[in-house]
């Protein structure tokens, strides 16, 4: 049996590596070109890759789904298979809630981990922080964030364990339950699965949940290479927050647990919260059709890999390392405003007035502004 298994994970990474090398080829076939771009769209969007339309193939099986009645609220034969779908891609049991956002997926997620008087120690960058309103909070019942310093959005794990000893003051503070990290995070930088097991370790010790957003979970792994379960489970993520919006989906984002005594609470807080569809097929056919041929690791791979071109067009100005699909330059504020004179489009980052920008590649960008915001960063002094 255990030579199965490690057979079994040995094929499963091959096959993971064997789609990232394919990426390109698959890029090809889906006419992302001078062509590619809507004649009403202007100038060069590296703003988010929230901005990119629907891959085909999810459009696709929207449309297939579309043509009858089906059972509401999860009982679809689609809703259905997502729980088995799922624990063949992650190599164990787990449980699939969808949901339409990743801040609805991140604050059921965190709320079914900690109670009220409890903490979430995150990273100061982290998008719980600093982009969802309160919704963990809210959700939970007024936990408390903590936050904690690190390198490229990074939760390390000596910050971790001084957050816990932080507010280790009995009944005058609040209580550490869960520490949240970012896959890939807020820099685009991507945790290695030894990386996230040493947060793990430190979880386990400090009796401590761990919860990962994995908004750009699919960047992250196209990056690294690795099962997906390297960087779950295995290294003791409890649930994940598993994006597709930006790479790809509409509206469909899934809370993935992989410790059934989580599954009620999920449940309840999603339906709670509004976040139960009526009509499950839907985000469910998206999700299938997302991870069920790879699909999902091509669109990210490739949108990886536009990044790291403009990465290296921009070497001289790169502010963090160029990881997953999200570029850091620094510039100054005047080169900015060049790039932006020219076309390109995006969103300062770090303090105001810092001369910092990111850009993110979607899985759709086209290849002339590709090469055309490559030429602009090249040309930077």
């Amino acid at each position: 049996m255990a030579n199965f298994t490690l057979r079994l994970t040995a094929q499963r990474k091959a096959s993971v590596r064997a789609r990232r090398e394919s990426a390109d080829d698959w890029a090809n076939s889906q006419h992302l070109d001078a062509g590619a771009r809507d004649k009403d769209d202007q100038g060069m969007n590296f703003r988010s890759d929230n901005t990119a339309p629907v891959a085909e193939e999810i459009m696709a099986a929207l449309t297939a789904v579309n043509h009858e009645t089906a059972a509401a609220y999860g009982a679809d034969a689609w809703s259905q298979r997502l729980d088995n779908a799922f624990s063949d891609l992650f190599e164990t049991d787990v449980r699939v809630f969808t949901v339409a956002s990743g801040t609805a997926a991140n604050a059921i997620s965190l709320a079914s981990m900690t109670p009220p008087w409890g903490a979430v120690i995150c990273h100061r960058e982290a998008h719980i922080e600093c982009d969802e309103c309160g919704a963990p909070e809210f959700y939970a019942g007024g936990a408390k964030l903590v936050l904690a310093d690190g390198e490229k959005a990074k939760l390390a794990p000596a910050a971790l364990r001084e957050a816990v000893a932080r507010n280790a003051r009995g009944i005058h503070s609040v209580t550490p339950a869960v520490a949240s990290i970012s896959q890939a995070t807020e820099r685009g930088a991507v945790y290695s699965p030894e990386e996230v097991a040493a947060l793990g370790d430190v979880c386990k010790t400090a009796g401590l949940r761990l919860h990962m957003d994995g908004a750009r979970f699919a960047n992250a792994v196209a990056a690294l290479g690795c099962a997906p379960a390297d960087v779950t489970w295995k290294a003791g993520v409890e649930v994940l927050s598993f994006g597709a919006t930006k790479n790809g989906a509409m509206a469909a984002e899934a809370v993935v647990c992989f410790d059934a005594a989580l599954a009620e609470s999920i449940a309840r807080l999603r339906k709670r919260g509004g976040h139960l569809f009526c009509k499950g097929r839907y985000p469910a056919a998206q999700l299938l059709a997302y991870i069920e041929d790879g699909l999902w690791l091509r669109l990210a791979a490739h949108a990886n890999a536009m990044a790291r071109q403009l990465g290296e067009a921009a070497a001289a100005h790169v502010s963090v390392p160029v990881e997953s699909n999200q570029v850091f330059i620094k510039p100054g504020a005047a080169a900015l405003e060049a790039l932006r004179a020219a076309g390109a489009e995006f969103y300062d980052w770090g303090a105001e007035g810092s001369g910092e920008a990111r850009l993110v590649v979607s899985w759709s960008q086209a290849r002339e502004d590709i090469e055309a915001m490559r030429e602009l960063l090249a040309s930077l002094r």
